[in-house]
């Protein structure tokens, strides 16, 4: 039964203005508009159209606008267009061409929009068409003189294609069109500029908007400063930012925010802080993002302290605190070895319905297991599986290495033999973690036939692995067999790290055999 008319004026006024509009609903009222007599005005089915299109439903708007057809009524251009549209979106830029010299043969006068959404299908297509259009096209002429939208839309599709030099050479044929260049167009060059290492040509760039006065706006700043932030320039950032403010133009959420992360990577938390502070004072409201990345940085240099206090002010200044800003801080207590603080917050995050990923139980099975908790990491493991959070390899190597450096040997065997049952891709890290734990208990003999046993699980010892075995061969009086993994280990070119070559050192020193430390250190040396 077909709706009352009080019902699909709801449903056109309401649910497609919204664009919340499933594809059943969508065939039903369809099928109920193409049966109304007399016709219904084609704007009721721009509204459908549309909506289907916001919500992604393409395909079912290729489907009903080809039904459309059939049934006498023609799409205008605004269905057209949104066909158009349709179909670069799904990836079929030639049959959006199509429509458009359908576009054309019925006489309608294309727009830019008509343009845009082709430039971003077909980047070589739309070149030749752009070509097209500044020579002009049939009878008379120019079918749609290329504005600076439909210029800037090409240049930012180039520039992400990696086609540098012809977005400039475009660039520049705008400007010999009289068409000025706004801050969009000099952004989107000046974006690609930078993404392909051109800084001097970027540098360039600003200088000659500057010099043509035309006005930057926020977004313009901001891929500016990415930019330079990501080049390590810190101090013309600095400059930036205060050029924004001189010029009225206020720095938002982006702009501090690209900042403050620079001068965290470069340890300058301290100025960090400060711009946060200054930010907030500006009437700038930081982001939990921007939080966390401050937080963060306290916590790499263990000012511990000073992240909880900025932990707890987020809350005051309205932002609510992430996974992220959770996994940080239980990252941070275990750094610090505070690890019924970062359970506290593991309970603290659960009560607040943020849930626990497999990066929170790593982190706390690791603080547990090293403050050897080991009723405790049995219990939060067995609550991690409960809630069926997905494992990854870090897991078995903190597991396996927890259970070793806590005693508990023969569990960590135990696992391992559960874990290769169960075909899980164990690492080199994992049987490294186990082959540490039985040398330091003695069991060497166990410890050789697992290591001997590698090449079968598909496995090549690393750096780590050899060292393992070499201190624990020595330690065991083995010298000879030291001396053999040793040269071994100089056949796979494995090169150790400085401090595994002093871990050696007292090894051999121990066995009265220096020289043959010293040989072998020469060889790093000439290696390295």
């Amino acid at each position: 039964m077909p709706p009352n008319p009080e019902a699909l004026d709801r449903f056109l006024r309401d649910k497609c203005r919204s664009g919340n509009v499933s594809p059943g609903e969508a065939n039903y009222y369809f099928d109920c508009l193409i049966q109304r007599k007399p016709a219904p005005p084609m704007l009721w089915f721009n509204l459908l159209f549309t909506a289907l299109a916001k919500n992604k439903h393409f395909d079912t708007v290729i489907s009903l606008i080809k039904r459309l057809d059939s049934t006498g009524l023609f799409p205008n251009l605004i269905n057209l267009n949104v066909l158009r549209n349709c179909f670069c979106n799904i990836g079929r830029a030639c049959d959006g061409f199509v429509v458009l010299g359908r576009i054309l043969t019925k006489g309608f006068s294309p727009t830019a929009v008509t343009f845009n959404s082709l430039f971003k299908g077909n980047t070589s297509a739309a070149l030749k068409l752009l070509e097209q259009l500044v020579k002009g096209n049939g009878e008379n002429g120019v079918i749609c003189r290329p504005d600076i939208v439909i210029y800037t839309s090409v240049i930012d599709h180039l520039c992400k294609d990696g086609l540098i030099d012809k977005a400039k050479e475009l660039f520049s044929e705008m400007e010999g069109m009289g068409i000025s260049p706004d801050a969009v167009s000099h952004t989107s060059l000046f974006h690609g500029l930078c993404c392909r290492g051109k800084w001097e040509d970027a540098n360039d760039l600003i200088v000659e908007m500057v010099d043509q006065r035309v006005r930057p706006d926020v977004v313009t700043f901001n891929v500016i400063m990415d930019e330079l932030c990501k080049n390590g320039k810190i101090d013309k950032a600095n400059e930036l930012l205060e050029l924004m403010i001189k010029r009225g133009v206020m720095p938002n959420t982006i702009t501090y925010s690209s900042l403050i992360i620079e001068l965290c990577k470069n340890g300058m938390i301290d100025k960090a802080n400060e711009l946060l502070e200054s930010m907030i004072t500006r009437g700038v409201n930081p982001n939990t993002v921007t939080y966390n990345i401050l937080i963060d940085g306290l916590c790499m240099i263990d000012k511990i302290d000073d992240a909880r206090e900025l932990f707890v002010s987020m809350k005051n200044n309205g932002c609510r605190h992430d996974i992220f800003s959770y996994n940080i801080m239980i990252n941070g207590y275990r750094r610090k070895h505070k690890i019924n603080a970062a359970m506290s917050l593991h309970r603290e995050m659960v009560s607040k319905g943020v849930v626990p990923d497999i990066i929170t139980y790593n982190t706390l099975l690791s603080g547990l297991f090293r403050a050897g908790k080991i009723g405790h990491a049995k219990e939060l493991f067995s609550e991690m599986r409960h809630k069926n959070v997905m494992s990854d390899k870090f897991l078995y190597n903190i597991l396996i290495d927890g259970l070793c450096k806590n005693g508990c040997i023969t569990k960590a065997i135990e696992m391992l033999h559960t874990l290769k049952k169960g075909k899980f891709n164990l690492t080199i890290e994992s049987y490294s973690c186990l082959l540490d734990g039985l040398c330091k208990t003695g069991r060497l003999e166990h410890a050789r036939k697992l290591f001997h046993k590698l090449s079968q699980e598909g496995l090549e010892p690393n750096v780590v692995t050899y060292t393992i075995m070499i201190n624990g061969l020595c330690k065991d009086g083995k010298p000879e067999e030291a001396d053999d993994l040793l040269s071994k280990m100089e056949d796979m070119a494995v090169l150790p790290m400085f401090s595994h070559i002093i871990h050696l050192y007292w090894d051999f020193y121990k066995t009265a055999r220096q020289q043959k430390w010293w040989n072998f250190y020469k060889k790093w040396q000439r290696e390295i």
